[in-house]
């Protein structure tokens, strides 16, 4: 499976980094783009990114053609400025572009959107992405698989991620079970 994974800049790196770790140990084929404000973030969090394979400006990457086959898109955390621009059609960085190119593909787009309280142009906003087909994970893990730690929070979001592009994981223990 062939994946752009984009980190932008809303709080919780921690969310980016497992969910890269889970996609590669998937053997998905992950390639990552970085935005600015994701390396500010990351350092103010003190979390690694993953090393990025394309700048966010880098418009002549293959994920900015729609003619590029790829499989599916995630931006993780997904920035309210970057789900505003999604919704909108403003595709002035690999990122909105490629989200714009996975949409108009009917390809999967998954926002891990990380930002509350939402305002009500934020709602609207994840209201025509999903009208377009993409579709909005809020960065709200669950509890009862009693995380203990903050990766255990990472990685109920991660493989619920996971799920949304039909790669099978045990990253959180599934209710019932």
């Amino acid at each position: 499976m062939r994946i752009l994974l984009a980190i932008s800049g809303a709080s919780g790196m921690i969310y980016a980094r497992r969910l890269a770790d889970a996609l590669r140990s998937a053997k998905a084929d992950v390639k990552v783009v970085v935005s600015q404000g994701a390396k500010a973030v990351a350092k103010a969090e003190g979390e690694r990114l993953p090393r990025s394979d394309y700048g966010e400006n880098d418009m002549s990457s293959p994920f900015a053609s729609g003619s590029y086959r790829f499989d599916a898109m995630v931006v993780c955390p997904c920035s309210l400025k970057t789900l505003g621009e999604i919704a909108n059609g403003v595709g002035s960085t690999l990122i909105t572009r490629g989200a714009e190119v996975a949409l108009k593909e009917r390809r999967k787009l998954v926002l891990v959107v990380r930002e509350t309280p939402l305002s009500l142009i934020a709602i609207e906003n994840m209201r025509l992405v999903t009208l377009a087909g993409g579709i909005i994970m809020p960065a709200a893990p669950g509890f009862y698989h009693k995380p203990k730690t903050l990766e255990d929070l990472a990685d109920f979001m991660a493989g619920k991620v996971l799920d949304q592009l039909g790669i099978e994981n045990s990253l959180f223990k599934r209710w019932g079970k």
